[in-house]
């Protein structure tokens, strides 16, 4: 299985939850739908906390000036 790219987790998420909000999915379906929901939030969940991790920051150095510098756990 191939890894799951944060925008089309989303982009499926938001069709869940349109889907459910307009309230004609058979309870059956509802079920399942909000299953998959639960599971693509944990995807979008986790792939923004490791981008954050990653995201480079703005610090000054010891001459005022700034560079960017790699977060690392």
């Amino acid at each position: 299985m191939t890894e799951q790219k944060f925008e089309d987790a989303l982009k499926r998420l938001e069709e869940i939850v349109a889907n459910l909000e307009n309230g004609d999915v058979p309870l059956e379906d509802t079920v399942k739908l909000f299953k998959e929901g639960i599971g693509l939030a944990k995807v979008c969940k986790n792939k923004l906390q490791t981008a954050e991790k990653e995201i480079k920051k703005i610090v000054k150095d010891n001459d005022g000036e700034f560079q960017l510098t790699i977060l690392s756990e």
